[in-house]
């Protein structure tokens, strides 16, 4: 019975000696876990004293883990973060018996680092009181700069006056900032609110056809599009962006607006005060051409009276005569008539008000309108157009009053700059089709030419060689070319010794 025992108790203590060496090694495990991690873990006395600290104090704050065994975590705490922990702010999270705070803690070198730390303490189960704390504490200051960095672009965001629209895959708005709230009634929860409620019908069926699946493939897309304001319809800048990264929810899309209404607006002045100026200059350009005018309404009304004063003085002599043989005055005069009207017509077409609206225009037609206005002032300079071009029937886009304006003014430049010189007998035009697209009408003079240095101000408003010259003909000529979608340049004349001013159009 006795050597049972003995057995029994030596088996004992072999399985007591297997348990210990058990435990010695999770202990030496739970030991290199503690000091092989990154995180700082550490164990504090209930004044906040540190009663260990694990190797990552060393790379986390710069202090050997003996340096801090005896000091108070509270010490170095930043003053801030400490009075938070004290005053149990909401900012320190508490569930049983875990405290959880992000803080900033003061490494040796004196700078702060930030922390975010979990703490467990330890109670006596008898009395309650408390016997330690177990702290584990990494670095998050990465995480708090982007965290900072976020929230000011959440203020930029919630502060700017853009329309900041944020959408779902299935294209329904479930954020905004407090511009779109209040510009287009939005709610503040997540309640979703349909895109249709903010853009217009036009607006919605590009972005549902054109938009989306561009921002799909390319990541963004910028453009025009047109909101539903409760005083009418906003023209903005759109910049669409896909939600793309870690997180990023699928098909969710940001949506920049920005109110054009004012440029628009502005625009729209700046288009009205160009033709204004556009509508004085063809004025001031007629009062030049008044003796043109003249001679066009004279050669009609002089042809009408001298066929009436046939027919009637037929009709004196021989009142029996049959109405047949009236008929060729009575033609004529007919002709003559639709002729002055045609002339009037033109006349006054060519001094009405209105914005340049391309369309498809006969080129020939236009040049032709130019020298019948013109021809009258060169038959007064004993001057002459040649004209020289292989093509006919060439049609560009182009408004024809327009057109027809800048041909005038670069007709009756070449004509001033070409009567000055003794010799000039006549002004070259000629038409150059440039490519498949555009041509060149130039226009080629006789004159002085216009120097390498002044052939970029010669465009400029007031800028004039002619003393009675206002300098606004070559200037809104070359706005009118502008805003058709061609050009007007100025340059050395190949033929002459003057100058050479091109005019590029877009074919039709």
């Amino acid at each position: 019975m006795q050597q049972t025992t003995e057995q029994q108790l030596r088996a004992r203590i072999a399985e007591l000696e297997i348990h210990n060496q058990q435990l010695h090694e999770d202990k030496q495990h739970y030991q290199w876990l503690a000091e092989s991690t990154t995180d700082l873990i550490s164990r504090h006395a209930r004044d906040g004293t540190f009663l260990y600290a694990s190797n990552a104090a060393r790379d986390l704050l710069g202090y050997e883990p003996d340096e801090l065994i005896g000091v108070s975590a509270y010490q170095l705490f930043h003053p801030a973060d400490l009075s938070d922990l004290l005053n149990k702010s909401p900012r320190v999270y508490y569930h049983a018996g875990f405290y959880q705070q992000t803080y900033r803690f003061r490494a040796k070198s004196g700078h702060y680092v930030w922390f975010e730390t979990t703490s467990r303490t330890r109670r006596d189960p008898a009395t309650g009181e408390l016997i330690d704390i177990l702290c584990v504490s990494r670095d998050v200051g990465r995480r708090i700069q982007v965290e900072a960095h976020r929230e000011r672009l959440a203020q930029v965001v919630e502060s700017t006056s853009d329309y900041v629209l944020f959408v779902a895959e299935d294209g329904s708005i479930f954020s905004a900032n407090e511009a779109a709230r209040r510009r287009f009634n939005l709610p503040r929860s997540t309640q979703a609110v349909p895109l249709s409620q903010v853009y217009s019908d036009a607006s919605l069926s590009l972005l549902n056809k054109v938009v989306f699946p561009a921002v799909a493939r390319y990541g963004s897309w910028s453009g025009e599009l047109e909101m539903r304001g409760h005083d009418g319809l906003i023209p903005v800048i759109s910049v669409v962006q896909a939600h793309r990264g870690r997180g990023a929810e699928p098909g969710h899309h940001s949506l920049l607006n920005h109110d054009i209404r004012l440029r628009k607006h502005a625009e729209a002045q700046a288009r009205r005060h160009q033709e204004q100026i556009a509508h004085a200059n063809r004025l001031a350009t007629l009062g030049e051409l008044t003796s043109n005018i003249a001679h066009e309404l004279n050669q009609p009304l002089g042809a009408i009276a001298n066929y009436a004063n046939g027919a009637l003085l037929t009709l004196q002599a021989n009142p029996e005569l049959p109405a047949q043989k009236l008929a060729h005055p009575l033609t004529q005069i007919d002709h003559q008539v639709q002729r002055l009207a045609e002339r009037l017509r033109h006349i006054r077409r060519f001094i009405r008000t209105g914005g340049t609206q391309s369309r498809r225009v006969e080129l020939f037609g236009v040049i032709e309108a130019a020298w019948q206005l013109c021809q009258w002032r060169y038959q007064q300079a004993n001057l002459d157009i040649r004209q020289s071009h292989s093509a006919t029937n060439i049609y560009v886009m182009a408004d024809p009053v327009a057109l027809e304006q800048v041909f005038v003014n670069l007709l009756l430049n070449a004509l001033e700059a070409s009567r000055q010189q003794p010799n000039a007998r006549h002004v070259h035009l000629s038409v150059e089709e440039n490519t498949r697209n555009t041509l060149i009408v130039h226009v080629d003079d006789q004159g002085p030419g216009v120097p390498d240095e002044q052939q970029a101000e010669v465009f400029n408003a007031f800028h004039s060689t002619r003393a009675e010259g206002l300098g606004l003909g070559l200037a809104i000529s070359r706005s009118l070319m502008e805003a058709m979608g061609g050009a007007l340049s100025v340059s050395h004349s190949p033929l002459f010794s003057g100058a050479r001013f091109s005019a590029r159009l877009r074919c039709a």
